[in-house]
């Protein structure tokens, strides 16, 4: 994702605690359950088991996943469209994409 900074990611990520619900690669604490783990992400073929994997969906997704699955549990998140390209570009570093 063209200027997208998977460091500002990582940042974004512990800043509105992701960790709480998912398990991440580089967050230690808090390592959440009740939802995916996103260690593989970037090698998986469906966001969410239903959304084609590309940068622009999965940004999307991470910051309004209600908008594009309304049954998902995931809530909308107090992120900026930027951000959100961060968050993405930081779980695609995780993998082999």
């Amino acid at each position: 994702m063209p200027g997208a900074d998977p460091a500002r990611g990582l940042a974004v990520i512990e800043r509105v605690g992701c960790g709480a619900c998912h398990t991440i690669p580089g967050v230690h604490w808090p390592q959440g359950k009740v939802a995916p783990q996103l260690a593989n992400i970037a090698n998986q073929a469906l966001v969410a088991g239903e959304l084609a994997n590309r940068p622009d969906v999965l940004a999307a997704f991470v910051r309004d996943a209600p908008a594009l699955l309304p049954r998902s549990t995931m809530p909308a998140m107090p992120i900026s469209q930027d951000e959100s390209r961060d968050v993405a570009a930081y779980l695609y570093s995780l993998g082999d994409r």
